[in-house]
C-alpha cells in the first residue's frame, strides 16, 4: 500500500509541506525529511506540470508507438529500451504485455516530424520487427486529470 504521503504528492506536489504536515498529523521537519529520503531513494524521481498543450500557441504532435521487438540475450528488453528511452523526442517507453512488446510515446511538432523519426530512428533499430503509430487527437483525460472544459451532461441519467 503507497504512503499517504505519497498519495498526496501524487495528488497535488505543489502543497506545502505545512499543509502536508497538518493533514497527515505530523511535523513539517518530518515531511521534508521523508521528501527528502523519497528523492535519494529515487521513489520520487520528479516534478513536472501537466500542460494542457492545446491551449499553448506552440505547434506540438503526440504519437503513441507500439514496438514489436526481438529481445537480446541476456539482456531482455534492457537493452533497446534504454537505447530508446535516450531519444529527445521519446517522452516516455514502457515495457508491455500482450500483442506489443514497448509502448513509446513520442512529441514532436508536426506529423511529419514524428512519422520521420519512426521510420528513420525507430524502425530501423537492430532487433525492432515493427512499429505501429498512432497519433493523439485529443486528451480527455491524463495522468488523473481532466483535460477538457466541456461542461457535463445535463440531461441526466434516466433508466426506465
Amino acid at each position: 500500500m503507497m504512503d499517504r504521503l505519497l498519495e498526496l504528492l501524487n495528488t497535488d506536489a505543489r502543497m506545502s509541506t505545512e499543509a502536508l504536515a497538518v493533514m497527515l498529523d505530523t511535523t513539517e521537519e518530518d515531511v521534508k525529511n521523508r521528501i527528502a529520503r523519497y528523492e535519494a531513494d529515487g521513489v520520487i524521481r520528479g516534478y513536472k506540470p501537466l500542460l494542457d498543450y492545446e491551449k499553448i500557441d506552440t505547434q506540438y504532435v503526440e504519437a503513441l508507438i507500439e514496438l514489436r521487438v526481438t529481445p537480446k540475450k541476456d539482456f531482455g528488453f534492457e537493452e533497446i529500451a534504454q537505447k530508446i528511452s535516450r531519444y529527445q523526442e521519446v517522452d516516455s517507453v514502457y515495457l508491455m504485455s500482450g500483442g506489443y512488446d514497448l509502448h513509446v510515446r513520442v512529441v514532436g511538432k508536426t506529423f511529419k516530424d514524428v512519422a520521420m523519426f519512426v521510420a528513420q530512428r525507430l524502425a530501423i533499430l537492430d532487433g525492432v520487427v515493427s512499429t505501429a503509430t498512432h497519433f493523439v487527437l485529443s486528451h480527455y483525460k491524463d495522468q488523473g486529470v481532466l483535460m477538457t472544459d466541456m461542461p457535463g451532461d445535463e440531461r441526466g441519467n434516466i433508466s426506465l
